[in-house]
């Protein structure tokens, strides 16, 4: 099989971190061909969806993980599976490579996860599908309404709809003497949309990644634990990352999720949940494979590679 793998400039990856590295060496210990392109390399014509596409020799060597191949201009719709790893922000360019996509679909690609379902499910706005595992959130361009969500609550999370790693969050307390201005900026004085969220004490314990793939549970979370005087688990804030078997509210969160999802379109998902609650379904490029395997031996990646398989299969037979 032949695997595509969009994905940022691949100097940016880290050998010894990235889930999609970790994919990609999965993918090819199993004998399969690995390919990477950019997502400004999508083209359009005629009705064929194309892109410049090298050839990947992965490498265990973490400094040095990667050999390419001269670039090749291939039809999306030849490959196996293509796979949808640009990283956020998720901008015009995103959405209209996701539009790309799907005419690649109509041509017979199996792309993951799905377009449609990318642009369906706002990363922090798909919390609310599901009201009954979430923190009193608040999404608003007024002021107003934040100002008074920050009084009701005493204490708030504010972060914008298309942020990732921790950028652009912040905790406001009602007796804040900067909560004006963090308002104000976040929401750019009503012309820029804002999610608040009742803080959440048990951030201290760590914010969970919990990994869904192809509708199945990952057994271990990644608690991405704060460093001294941050309110943020990312690990790109400075987190520290412990895995850790789920919790009876975590299975109950992911156990409900995971078979609506999937259907979707949603091959790989990870859930952020803090203390009880969830607060995030990230669906472009979720991360945290090799920190669980690292750490638990749980072979995450190739549940991965599992479930891709099984996808492919699937299409085979119908």
């Amino acid at each position: 099989m032949e695997f595509l793998f969009i994905v940022d400039p691949l100097e940016s990856l880290k050998g010894y971190k990235d889930s999609t590295v970790t994919m990609m060496r999965e993918a090819a210990r199993r004998g399969y061909a690995v390919h990477a392109c950019e997502q400004h390399s999508l083209a359009l014509l005629g009705g064929t969806v194309t892109a410049r596409v090298t050839r990947l020799t992965l490498h265990d060597e973490d400094t040095n993980w990667y050999a390419a191949a001269p670039e090749d201009e291939r039809r999306l719709a030849t490959f196996d599976a293509v796979l949808m790893r640009k990283d956020p922000p998720f901008e015009l360019e995103y959405v209209a490579s996701t539009w790309l996509l799907q005419a690649a679909e109509r041509e017979g690609a199996l792309v993951l996860n799905r377009p449609a379902a990318l642009r369906d499910h706002n990363e922090k706005l798909a919390i609310t599908e599901f009201p009954q595992f979430i923190a009193p959130t608040l999404v608003t361009r007024d002021p107003d309404r934040l100002q008074a969500f920050v009084d009701e609550h005493g204490d708030a999370i504010l972060k914008h709809l298309d942020g990732m790693g921790g950028a652009r969050i912040f905790r406001v307390r009602a007796d804040d003497p900067n909560r004006n201005v963090i308002v104000e900026t976040m929401a750019e004085f009503g012309a820029r949309s804002v999610m608040a969220q009742r803080y959440i004490p048990a951030i201290t314990q760590g914010d969970k990644r919990i990994l869904l793939i192809g509708g199945q549970v990952v057994p271990f979370a990644l608690a991405r634990i704060p460093k001294a005087g941050e309110t943020r688990g990312n690990l790109a804030a400075g987190g520290r990352g412990v895995a850790q078997p789920l919790s009876k509210r975590d299975h109950e969160i992911a156990d409900t999720l995971a078979p609506l999802l999937a259907p979707r379109g949603l091959m790989l998902v990870g859930l952020d949940v803090i203390g009880d609650f969830l607060t995030e379904v990230n669906v472009t490029s979720p991360t945290c494979f090799r920190e669980i395997m690292d750490q638990t031996g749980c072979n995450v990646a190739g549940l991965f590679v599992d479930a891709l398989e099984r996808a492919v299969g699937s299409r085979a037979e119908t």
